[in-house]
């Protein structure tokens, strides 16, 4: 297991101070506080305090060193502090761009990666959905265009819902073949909300390629399965060629055409 680690406090930086003042080492003063000598080491070469028009006031003082690590602590986040790098995000957000495909577009692409730098895509997420940014509505360029973020268990990928035995893998060898007529591949397009609740259902036949294309009113499973069944009612069981299809396509209107639309 690690070592756990905690900051130097207040109280620490004056007595370092004090015994600094008195000429003792800083390998004895970290064995006075019980820290490894490094810490000190590192504490005293990062708050080091330069002052460039009198030099000889330069040196490490405790009140100094304290202030410097708090603004370290709590400085700004990365795009709040860099306009050019905000701005470049927000313009590849309003061209449809991912925040992972930003992110990798920096990380891969040698002039934006000295330009801007390199930034990930949480990084990118939290700039979005940030309540001081709530404004700008940045998540509406995002391709879900979720108001508010979902939860961290939310974003884990989940597995499916589907039992093994129905893999399709354990489907029967003459239908994966394409032996036998009569066995069909569905396939649901859902649009998005703007363009309302209709959807398309796309049926092909595995042996004769013959496709049926539905168009659907709404989600609902009852009526979408309804749907097919009309459809797909008037076809016979068997497996004739597929020319016996096409006066059923004339008879939607659909001459010499591989789909009918419902």
């Amino acid at each position: 297991m690690g070592h756990s680690y905690t900051h130097l406090t207040k109280e620490e930086r004056q007595t370092i101070y004090k015994l600094l003042d008195r000429k003792i080492p800083l390998t004895q003063i970290a064995k006075m506080l019980g820290r490894h000598h490094s810490t000190l080491y590192r504490e005293i070469r990062r708050n080091y305090f330069h002052d460039r028009e009198c030099p000889q006031y330069s040196g490490w003082f405790a009140w100094n060193a304290t202030e410097f690590a708090r603004k370290r602590r709590f400085k700004r986040r990365k795009l709040e502090r860099d306009l050019e790098l905000r701005v470049h995000i927000i313009e590849r957000l309003e061209q449809h761009w991912s925040p992972e495909q930003i992110a990798g577009r920096l990380k891969l692409h040698p002039v934006d990666k000295s330009r801007f730098g390199r930034v990930c895509s949480e990084t990118i997420y939290r700039f979005i959905y940030d309540r001081s940014n709530r404004e700008m509505a940045l998540y509406t360029l995002l391709a879900r265009r979720r108001r508010t973020r979902r939860g961290l268990r939310g974003r884990k990928p989940k597995g499916s819902h589907i039992p093994l035995y129905c893999n399709i893998k354990h489907r029967p060898k003459d239908i994966a073949n394409r032996e036998t007529f009569g066995h069909w591949e569905a396939d649901l397009v859902i649009f998005r909300r703007d363009f309302g609740k209709a959807n398309i259902t796309s049926l092909i036949e595995r042996k004769s390629r013959y496709q049926v294309v539905i168009r659907n009113k709404d989600r609902h499973s009852l009526g979408v399965l309804g749907t097919i069944q009309e459809q797909l009612r008037p076809l016979p069981i068997s497996g004739p060629p597929v020319n016996h299809f096409r006066p059923w396509n004339r008879v939607h209107g659909v001459e010499n055409a591989p789909s009918v639309i419902g």
